[in-house]
């Protein structure tokens, strides 16, 4: 009997083309994108003739390269059960949330859908999402972000694209203190206007584009928010409303090199002392439980 696809700990291009729902397999090729979440499996969209090129190299001017496979569009499907259709919708809900705060210059736009899903003999249903690629690297909140750092990632995504000028390098550099500034913002309103905000604190959720864009490509951990002194966990047993709300901070401060007001009523409340270190121990333990499966 087959194993239910939510179950199994990676899927692989054979896996996805016995999916039910999957149609004309010959065009593309699934490959599993090295970044995995817990809430979903992650597949790269490729063209067949790309993985070909990429595999037996082509010949250009006597010399053979061998040029990387790029994504179309990225194939989410999440690993959730959902016992009613209804928390299925409210999960696209969440998603449409980010959309309407970050907008497509923030966000790695997706189409979410539903799928009728064969297992085990009996019908169910599941939830996919085609998803855009985003080519960039990654923005880590928690390193150390400087000018210096930035300047370097830029240089390297653009390598031989022509202007190496300290003029562009620093028009660059100033764009992406703009899309940060714009992008602290959105999530901000998010955060007072939706009472949500999605994971931030993620390593590699928020990449950083050649043209100097930054892009949240991890959508489907959205938490809400609460204002209170009980600190909320997600189904998965981690804090994930506060460690975003400090890794909001840490762009804000590093990147836009200036200090937090902790007169503003998000950083009041989730930057305080006491409550940052029951943070601490709730992380830790969710480590523990995760090194442990």
């Amino acid at each position: 009997m087959m194993e239910d696809i939510r179950e199994k700990a990676s899927l692989d291009h054979e896996a996805v083309v016995c999916l039910n729902f999957i149609r004309d397999p010959n065009i593309y090729f699934f490959r599993r994108h090295y970044r995995q979440g817990l809430r979903s499996h992650i597949m790269e969209v490729l063209k067949r003739i790309d993985v070909v090129r990429e595999r037996d190299g082509i010949e250009i001017d006597g010399v053979k390269w061998f040029p990387r496979a790029k994504p179309t569009k990225m194939l989410r499907v999440f690993r959730t059960k959902f016992k009613r259709l209804e928390e299925a919708i409210e999960e696209i809900g969440t998603v449409k949330i980010i959309e309407k705060y970050l907008g497509p210059d923030h966000i790695a736009t997706s189409n979410e859908f539903l799928v009728d899903y064969m297992v085990k003999g009996r019908r169910d249903f599941v939830l996919c999402g085609f998803q855009e690629y985003v080519e960039g690297e990654v923005l880590d909140p928690w390193s150390s972000i400087t000018r210096a750092h930035l300047a370097g990632l830029l240089i390297r995504m653009n390598k031989g694209s022509g202007d190496k000028s300290e003029t562009s390098a620093e028009l660059q550099i100033q764009r992406v203190r703009i899309g940060v500034e714009t992008f602290i913002e959105g999530v901000k309103r998010m955060i007072l206007e939706a009472g949500h905000v999605p994971d931030l604190a993620g390593v590699g959720n928020i990449l950083l584009t050649p043209a100097g864009d930054i892009k949240l490509v991890d959508i489907n951990n959205v938490s809400k928010v609460s204002f209170e002194s009980s600190i909320e966990v997600d189904d998965k047993g981690y804090p994930v409303c506060d460690t975003s709300i400090k890794a909001l901070s840490l762009l804000e401060q590093k990147v836009l090199d200036r200090s937090i007001n902790m007169k503003e009523t998000i950083y009041r409340t989730f930057l305080d002392v006491q409550r940052m270190k029951e943070v601490r121990v709730l992380q830790e333990s969710f480590d523990s439980s995760v090194a442990y499966r």
